[in-house]
């Protein structure tokens, strides 16, 4: 499993030969000036929910690229509206797809498109593939759902926002590594506009200091699990 940071909560996976993309919110991300979004291949998009910074590359990856939206019900709607494809999904349903397996996690935070129409209950994805579990919060507040997580599945790394404001911010982060019984973090929803910025030193200090990895990508890098 190949992870690539696009910048602010998108991302790329690559599992055995498939290519998803995590919340595309690239062409407008000045931090993001090396990532060519029509240069992207994709056979999906992950979309957490509707918020601008999410989802406003979605419809031009989709159309060029054939890549299926998986979110919400209200978010593939949407979507298909536009003649995109997409498999909906809500809260505890898992489905296998042709990559893995994917469960909808619960996220809390808002959901709403860019015109103010409803985006549904916004939420998470949990991973398990290529024999490599991974958890994608989303724009999620600490919440104590996080801790059934690992009662069913052990998680090799998990996304979370550690920006503050509007996500959880460092501390609360770091409690939800706990929750999730997870050890390597990597951050994302930092940086991106002001509200936001933070001090990357004393943050993966701080996830140090209680025996954690946070890991702080630059963009356009990659792991490997």
């Amino acid at each position: 499993m190949k992870i690539t940071f696009l910048g602010h909560a998108s991302f790329l996976l690559e599992i055995d030969g498939t290519k998803i993309i995590v919340d595309p919110f690239i062409s407008p991300n000045e931090l993001a000036h090396e990532i060519d979004v029509d240069a992207l291949e994709a056979d999906y998009i992950f979309v957490t929910h509707a918020h601008q910074d999410h989802i406003v590359d979605v419809e031009s990856i989709a159309k060029r690229t054939g890549a299926k939206v998986v979110s919400n019900f209200e978010i593939v709607s949407h979507y298909e509206k536009k003649g995109i494809s997409g498999h909906p999904m809500n809260h505890g349903g898992s489905w296998e797809f042709n990559f893995g397996k994917v469960t909808y996690t619960n996220a809390v935070h808002s959901s709403a498109f860019p015109d103010g129409s409803y985006g549904g209950n916004p939420g998470g994805f949990v991973i398990e593939a290529e024999h490599k579990n991974i958890y994608i919060a989303g724009d999620t507040a600490l919440t104590y759902d996080m801790k059934l997580i690992p009662l069913k599945v052990n998680l090799d790394v998990a996304i979370l926002p550690i920006g503050d404001n509007f996500t959880m911010g460092v501390d609360d982060a770091i409690i939800a590594s706990d929750f999730i019984d997870c050890s390597k973090i990597i951050g994302c929803h930092f940086d991106t506009f002001g509200y936001i910025k933070i001090n990357k030193e004393q943050a993966i200090k701080q996830f140090f200091e209680k025996g954690k990895d946070l890991m702080l990508l630059d963009i356009g890098t990659a792991i490997e699990f």
